[in-house]
């Protein structure tokens, strides 16, 4: 089976918002297991937890990391197989989007973050150029099998639904980084896209944001 390309790749986008110091992590939608690894040679004596749907990857990442569960997020409570405060790190990369109710996954996160942890999600900005012309000036939108309008895709989120996902009295948000690009698909002009990300237009050239929140 050939795995998608998409959901596979190595992202140092997300690690450097991990902090060093968390030893309990757990990554929801963790594909391959590459991001768990990369924190594990970081800090060796982290635990690391993961949760994929598709069986083929959660195997390949069950090598990596010290337990993999294959569990369909919709039909999976965090709340029910982890204790209050279980970890210091929870990371929702490029996971929300595919989920019915993203919102109760927040909500479960938050309750097995440990007090001060850090919960770090990934988000496709659907505010994106991209989506505009196609959906003003081409009168279509856009089925894809990648990126920000990915077939499999349940929800989209602007920055602003983005803030209101995490709005709650149990979270600080620390930071929110964009990710731009000048053309929706990966290519080497995209490089550029920082420096025309301007006061008043870069919210159309945010590919995805990238939120860091606490728990307070």
């Amino acid at each position: 089976m050939e795995l998608n390309q998409s959901y596979i790749g190595v992202r140092g986008d997300i690690l450097k918002h991990i902090p060093t110091s968390a030893k309990r992590l757990l990554d929801v939608g963790c594909s391959v297991g590459l991001l768990g690894e990369q924190v594990a040679k970081r800090n060796p004596d982290a635990q690391i937890y993961g949760i994929e749907l598709d069986a083929v990857m959660a195997e390949i990442a069950r090598q990596k990391l010290d337990k993999v569960y294959i569990e369909n997020m919709d039909h999976f409570s965090l709340m029910r197989e982890f204790p209050e405060g279980s970890f210091d790190c929870v990371v929702l990369a490029d996971i929300l989007e595919h989920l019915r109710d993203p919102w109760n996954v927040i909500h479960e996160s938050i309750e097995i973050l440990a007090s001060g942890g850090v919960m770090v999600a990934c988000i496709p900005n659907v505010r994106h150029i991209d989506t505009l012309y196609n959906l003003v000036v081409r009168g279509r939108w856009l089925y894809r099998d990648r990126g920000i309008h990915d077939r499999t895709h349940l929800r989209f989120f602007t920055l602003s639904n983005i803030l209101e996902l995490f709005s709650s009295p149990k979270l600080e948000v620390e930071k929110v980084v964009a990710n731009y690009r000048l053309i929706e698909r990966p290519s080497r002009i995209n490089r550029w896209a920082k420096y025309f990300a301007w006061p008043g237009i870069r919210g159309f050239l945010a590919f995805q944001y990238i939120i860091v929140v606490r728990k307070a």
